[in-house]
């Protein structure tokens, strides 16, 4: 694990024309499951179909068509659960929450309200090198996903794609634990990398395959102190709901306006009313979309067409036998057998594929060299491109011989990078490219000694100074690497130059 300390909630203070006021955040990430089937029926998953098209009888709620489990679904929830350090339920339940939208073709929504698949749970997220903060989770239930309504292709109609209809999501509810705009991405960042890790969801937040619903309230300073020590919400403030946020920018920038929006209303005399807003990018603002529903609202009841779902404690153990090295443990161990630094392991571990390349460079080589080149060379290629890890030109085994021909002289740092440009723009075997190119370093100390002894002969002021400064010796370094065409060891004209001056 990561030798942390944990840091209070720092709380955001805004000042508002008269008072300051402190932020209060929880979230609900409703997360799509990884799966090529949907929560109760057969149908495919696959986005960007054509509309329509992934949708069966039970998806369109057809008369006497009823829902069948997938396990699969629940056995990733029950995964999420494990990485989230959450406590399993063994004895769960469905229900159904009642309301009506043309995307909703049952006229309800199968979820989970009084019996949660997970309990109590928590991330760490990280707010600084060593430093973090503990969002806890509340729970973790299971449920299907509506469709999608299209209000853009006529002026006259809107339309309904029901292929996201009855896919499986996971809604991960945190306790209102976050304190800034920040902080609430982060904790998204965190546990999408967590997701991603486990292979639950692919977090794409593009597609709506990850998307946030965050509940922002504003107190007073020491507020919110004592809803910590008596658990009264009320002592939070009024909280409004902004739905659907799917950027980590929008996160922010809507929060930041939303808290400013309550504390104008309290400052005039007003109050806040609970309510569902939407977030308009474009005007930096959230606006009404819909008075906040309560649970008696969705008319809940158990849903008679499931049974209670009951697991057992050995699949349970058996799901967390197989978890993979989740970020935290990853990154410690790059920090401990690489000895790279708190940010490189960062850096190195925020995307799971990012992490399986540097492990396969860095296998049986110096990784501390492995990461210097991941990261400056090709992370920081791949982001001037635009390119993601699995679109590199460059293969982790090609870096790899790159680092291969450096550690066994065959090459200098120098005509490396040449090497990884030729590389990156056409391909091919390190060590052949070098071979057929002529790219091999200059260890022959006799023509090294030579280059040096041309270039002292030649500068005789030159000599002199260095011999009183041999600082200034660097210049007969940078001398001969050019009449050798940066082929020559660098170590060894180092040695070269310094005994041939006498330093």
């Amino acid at each position: 694990m990561l030798d942390l300390a944990f840091s209070p909630p720092a709380p955001k203070v805004i000042a508002g024309a008269r008072d300051d006021w402190e932020l209060v955040i929880g979230m609900e990430v409703h997360a799509q499951v990884a799966s090529r089937a949907k929560l109760f029926s057969g149908a495919s998953t696959e986005f960007g179909a054509e509309p329509n098209s992934n949708v069966s009888f039970i998806d369109a709620a057809m008369p006497g068509m009823l829902p069948v489990l997938n396990e699969f679904c629940i056995e990733q929830a029950v995964r999420t659960g494990l990485g989230l350090k959450a406590a399993i339920n063994l004895r769960s339940a469905f229900d159904r929450k009642n309301y009506f939208y043309p995307d909703l073709p049952q006229g309800y929504q199968i979820s989970q309200l009084y019996h949660p698949l997970v309990g109590e749970g928590e991330v760490l997220v990280e707010m600084g090198p060593g430093v973090a903060r503990r969002v806890r989770i509340e729970r973790i239930h299971v449920e299907q996903d509506a469709g999608k309504s299209i209000h853009d292709m006529d002026p006259n109609m809107s339309f309904v794609d029901l292929n996201r209809t009855g896919v499986a999501l996971m809604e991960i509810v945190s306790r209102p634990d976050i304190r800034g705009p920040e902080e609430a991405a982060a904790y998204v960042v965190k546990l999408r990398q967590i997701l991603r890790y486990l292979g639950t969801c692919d977090g794409n937040m593009q597609n709506g395959n990850l998307r946030a619903d965050v509940n922002v309230s504003v107190c007073r300073p020491g507020q919110y102190e004592k809803y910590q020590e008596s658990q009264d919400f009320s002592h939070l403030g009024t909280r409004c709901e902004i739905k659907n946020m799917n950027s980590m920018r929008f996160i922010q920038q809507a929060i930041e306006y939303e808290a400013r929006r309550q504390i104008a209303i309290l400052e005039d005399g007003g109050a806040v009313v609970q309510e569902t807003r939407l977030y308009d990018p474009d005007k930096g603002e959230t606006r009404s979309m819909r008075s906040k529903e309560e649970a008696h609202d969705y008319r809940y009841f158990p849903c008679p067409d499931l049974l209670p779902l009951e697991i057992e404690q050995d699949w349970v153990d058996s799901i967390r036998d197989s978890l993979p090295e989740l970020p935290d443990e990853r990154k410690a161990r790059y920090i401990r057998e690489f000895g790279v630094t708190d940010y490189d392991a960062s850096v190195l571990t925020a995307e799971v594929e990012n992490a399986a390349f540097f492990e396969e460079v860095a296998k049986g080589r110096d990784g501390k060299q492995a990461a210097n080149w991941v990261i400056n060379e090709l992370f920081g290629r791949l982001n001037k491109e635009g390119l993601a890890i699995a679109d590199s030109p460059v293969s982790a085994a090609q870096l790899g011989g790159v680092l291969d021909l450096i550690a066994r002289g065959e090459i200098s740092g120098k005509i490396a990078k040449d090497l990884f440009e030729i590389l990156w723009t056409g391909g091919g075997d390190p060590a052949q490219i070098v071979e057929a190119r002529g790219m091999k370093q200059v260890t022959d100390t006799g023509a090294i000694e030579a280059a040096v002894d041309e270039i002292i002969a030649a500068n005789p002021a030159q000599v002199e100074k260095a011999q009183s400064n041999p600082k200034l010796a660097g210049w007969f370094v940078g001398q001969v690497m050019k009449a050798t065409g940066g082929k020559a060891n660098p170590k060894a004209v180092n040695e070269i130059v310094n005994a041939k001056l006498g330093l």
